[in-house]
């Protein structure tokens, strides 16, 4: 997960490999609070991982479940509809999925147990409506109040113990706003209907106004209501029947299954760039219960080649450029983001329609698509429940606004295939349902080595290069490459193995399989942390010896230059922009005087019980210099385009923010 404002991706050109889905958000929180509400222990194999399942995880711990990580999977007790808690203050980010079930099971429950529950949200789903459900609850006789702004969260329920629930007659409920709220009343009826507080439990009914949007995601409901124990009747999608004496029972065990709008990105990603093999999506497929698996249908319809297994989606480009078609949305409210996308690779105009949600969504994201789309080169036309996309004559670098929507930024990353790049601002937003999307999307897209952005930080022993490159490839998301430690990880691997360190070829195959990882100045040889064996004093001698090896070097240059990935590169060493990477977008030649970088060499010795004399390293450093300058082989020198930076008197945060900005003045996108 990338903790930084903002992504850039260079142009990407090809897609191919395997993913594996993060389990459904829509089914995750919906187990999770079943679980939470059931009688009984339930284990939850394959939970989703994400903002909006942390929100409701700790939101049940808070009302009194009892929590537990077995292995891969959560074990949940449940309070068996009854509550144990009586008072609660709930904070739910921006998880729909949390918000309104949560606000309906609990007004339920406060109303025939008594107690008070406050539930709260991020600015923005203080914007989300919530009127319908509230309404259709206060019909029961649930005590509800606004805290902010009528019809919106924040909220305050509250009842008395033995409290009794007006279920005689049908509850009605809006269903052309959103199908959460019809979902948050089937997930909480049940506790109404065996006759708490009133004997004996009776039928309750729902009814549907207007027509029902997102029908799929109510189907998802139902059937794990069923999985739960409730058969909820159904009468078209205008009548559900809860059935008296309903009890929430735990099933025993639930898996999973992946995220169907998540894998919407990855069918289309073969569609659009799986030229030469495809892209294999495991973890859905025909056997799904999500309503979202159906975008292959429209992903076919627009050209994709696709193959569907039970639980395997493979997709490759077929028509190009993508046909566009006009599809009414209802059944693929959240999906359907990923056509307007694709839209701008179509032979013309894209229509999509009945998708007055996404107004409610996270954000407006008619609106927002329609302003993202637009900086590409698209035209687009909105109205109250569509968008119409035309592809772009033109394409434009664009810096693309998320708006807090993981959607937002999943979708349009699919713009990079294109042949400019494109900023995706605020990525960690992706967390809420899918926070390793990036790195899952670079395993499977590929570009002209060329089109990697490389950043390289060169220079003298200890002027902070380490620091700088590893803090800067931090900010930008970007991979990082410290090249002074690959003949120590050469040397360590060599001596494991028991590779003579005069055996240049045999020491050159082994470079060739090193499996490498830096995590900022932490190095990873086969996932084993090494960064303390590097400095010991035999890999370091035995480091010296091969650094002479032609075959060693010629490895290590290769090595070195495989680092060159999406979204990009730093790179810190002394031959960086001049021999390893002398096309770098910016090369930094950092410098500082020997007193500096012998009082930081000092300080970094003693902090680790090493007792040292800065005279004597200061002249260390000055000898050091001399012979780095007159090597024969790479001799340590600025490249002749480099920018040179003497950070004597700066602060690590002063130099990182310098070199950021040299880097925005060669970005298409600008300060």
């Amino acid at each position: 997960m990338f903790a930084i404002p903002f992504l850039d991706l260079p142009p990407l050109t090809k897609a191919s490999g395997q993913i594996r889905l993060p389990g459904s958000k829509s089914i995750s929180n919906r187990v999770l609070l079943l679980a939470g509400l059931a009688e009984g222990s339930t284990l939850v194999h394959d939970l989703l991982d994400s903002d909006d399942t942390r929100v409701m995880i700790e939101a049940l711990r808070n009302l009194g479940c009892d929590l537990a990580h077995e292995g891969g999977a959560l074990r949940i007790t449940g309070i068996g509809g009854r509550l144990s808690v009586q008072q609660a203050s709930l904070f739910l980010g921006n998880a729909g999925t949390a918000m309104r079930p949560l606000a309906a099971a609990l007004a339920v429950l406060a109303a025939t147990q008594g107690g008070q529950f406050e539930l709260s949200g991020v600015a923005r789903m203080h914007e989300r409506p919530i009127g319908d459900l509230v309404d259709a609850l206060r019909q029961l006789g649930c005590d509800i109040q606004y805290l902010g702004n009528d019809g919106y969260p924040p909220l305050r329920l509250a009842g008395q113990p033995q409290g009794q629930l007006a279920t005689g007659a049908p509850v009605r409920v809006r269903g052309d706003v959103s199908s959460q709220f019809l979902t948050a009343l089937l997930l909480a009826l049940p506790l109404a209907s065996s006759g708490q507080g009133e004997a004996p439990g009776t039928d309750i009914v729902i009814e549907v106004d207007g027509e029902l949007i997102s029908k799929p995601y109510v189907e998802i409901t139902l059937n794990l209501l069923a999985r739960f124990g409730i058969t909820v009747q159904r009468d078209g999608w205008q009548r559900f029947t809860v059935p008296a004496g309903s009890r929430y029972r735990s099933p025993g065990a639930v898996h999973v299954e992946g995220d169907a709008s998540s894998a919407s990105y990855f069918v289309a990603l073969g569609a659009i760039a799986a030229v030469d093999a495809p892209v294999l999506i495991e973890g859905v497929g025909s056997a799904s219960i999500q309503g979202d698996v159906r975008f292959v249908e429209a992903a076919v319809a627009m050209g994709a080649d696709v193959r569907m297994e039970a639980n395997r989606i493979e997709v490759r480009r077929g028509a190009w450029p993508l046909r566009a078609i006009t599809l009414d949305c209802n059944h693929i409210p959240d999906a359907a983001m990923t056509l307007a996308v694709m839209a701008l690779y179509a032979d013309g105009p894209t229509r999509l329609t009945n998708i007055a949600s996404w107004r409610v969504k996270e954000t407006d994201r008619i609106a927002a698509m329609a302003i993202e789309l637009r900086k590409v080169g698209a035209q687009v036309e909105e109205g109250a429940d569509f968008i119409e996309v035309r592809p772009p004559q033109a394409w434009q670098p664009a810096a693309i606004h998320t708006y807090d929507d993981h959607r937002m930024a999943m979708c349009l990353s699919l713009a990079a295939f294109n042949g400019v790049p494109v900023r995706i601002l605020d990525p960690q937003c992706v967390g809420k349902t899918f926070p390793d999307y990036f790195e899952a999307l670079f395993q499977l897209a590929h570009t002209h080595h060329d089109l990697v952005p490389v950043i390289t930080i060169d220079g003298p022993t200890a002027s902070g290069k380490g620091t700088l490159a590893s803090t800067l490839a931090a900010s930008l998301g970007y991979h990082f490459l410290d090249s002074g430690s690959l003949y120590r990880v050469a040397a360590l691997a060599s001596l494991r193995q028991g590779v003579a360190d005069t055996d240049g070829p045999g020491i050159a195959a082994l470079i060739s399989k090193l499996r490498l990882r830096f995590d900022g100045p932490r190095l990873f040889l086969d996932g084993e942390e090494v960064s303390d064996q590097l400095r010991r004093e035999d890999v370091g001698s035995r480091a010296s010896k091969i650094s002479a090896l032609g075959d060693v070097r010629a490895a290590l240059y290769a090595l070195q230059v495989s680092f060159r990935r999406p979204p990009g590169l730093v790179a810190d060493g002394r031959d960086m922009g001049t021999v390893i990477f002398p096309d770098a977008a910016l090369k930094v030649f950092l410098t500082a005087s020997p007193a500096t970088r012998a009082e930081r060499r000092h300080k970094q010795l003693i902090s680790k019980g090493i007792s040292s004399n800065i005279d004597d390293l200061r002249a260390d450093l000055e000898a050091r210099d001399a012979r780095d300058r007159t090597r024969a082989i790479a001799p340590l020198q600025p490249a002749e385009d480099a920018l040179l930076l003497d950070n004597s008197a700066q602060t690590v945060d002063e130099s990182v923010a310098q070199v950021l900005g040299w880097w925005e003045q060669r970005t298409p996108f600008g300060i």
